[in-house]
């Protein structure tokens, strides 16, 4: 299918400007996570994708295929939200039905497998559902209309841990099974970090990260141990973020780890990639 292509778009708001000149290459059959503050410009930009807003300026590209007013590349792209986009009085295994007619990969077999797994009431009409089964009736068209591309726009809001954990392990089951590029906006950041293979940040409109998940966690560390000692070591270090618990302390340090200097009785491990999201953000 090919790459999604984000190219110089720009969204206004009258004189708010949403996405300024923003430039992006979703990668084919890549795990992408979406990161920003509330009002960074995420929703808007799922929103430009799918043709429910229009930019001022720039193309956005599927393959060789523009998005806008393409129903054809339409449906190729799936966006998981809040919003509701199905009538109120249908009930689910309605919806299921409609949403094969829309996506000809829809796999209404699996679907119900989903539905099944996820205790999904399947004669409840839209309107009845709980916040949690709104979000799981939406998840489970995402995974079974096979499009190419799949975005998920806080796609566990509502869910419990149990239903949280279920999502994440039913999408990796999906994407191994039958690769396309997905794209997750999510404020759950450390939770969906196993996932993501790239990560773009927006703040206030603009890109201001764009890179694989394990280069960014390599621009630092976390040490812990017990509090004096944590003290002692971050002294002259970067710290980005600290957390306590009795006398034992953790530390975000960016730069690189000199494991010859790091005195014994403390503990070296990967930086954590939410703290990393809010160090760059508070920039």
């Amino acid at each position: 299918m090919g790459d999604l292509i984000i190219k110089n778009v720009t969204k206004q708001f009258g004189s708010f400007a949403a996405l300024k000149d923003v430039s992006i290459v979703f990668e084919e059959n890549k795990i992408y996570g979406l990161l920003g503050r509330n009002g960074a410009g995420k929703s808007t930009l799922l929103n430009l994708i799918t043709n429910k807003l229009f930019p001022e300026a720039g193309e956005i590209t599927l393959g060789c295929q523009s998005v806008l007013e393409n129903d054809e590349a339409q449906r190729n792209i799936y966006c998981m939200s809040e919003q509701n986009l199905y009538p109120e009085k249908m009930k689910v295994r309605e919806v299921f039905k409609w949403s094969a007619d829309f996506y000809p990969n829809f796999d209404l077999e699996y679907a119900n497998g989903l539905a099944e797994k996820f205790k999904l009431p399947m004669n409840k009409v839209i309107k009845s559902l709980s916040t949690g089964y709104g979000s799981i009736y939406k998840i489970i068209i995402a995974l079974a209309c096979q499009a190419p591309i799949v975005l998920l726009d806080e796609p566990v809001l509502g869910l419990d841990a149990y239903h949280r954990d279920l999502f994440y392990k039913e999408l990796l089951v999906n994407y191994s099974e039958n690769p396309k590029t997905i794209v997750i906006s999510t404020h759950l950041i450390e939770e969906a970090s196993d996932l993501i293979e790239k990560v773009v940040i927006l703040k206030a409109g603009s890109v201001i990260l764009d890179e694989d998940t394990e280069e960014i966690l390599a621009k630092g560390y976390t040490v812990s141990g017990p509090e004096k000692m944590i003290e002692d070591y971050i002294a002259d270090k970067e710290v980005i973020g600290v957390d306590s618990l009795g006398g034992l302390k953790s530390a975000y340090i960016l730069g690189k780890v000199n494991k010859q200097e790091l005195p014994s009785g403390l503990e070296c491990s990967k930086l954590d990639l939410q703290k990393m999201f809010i160090q760059l953000t508070n920039i």
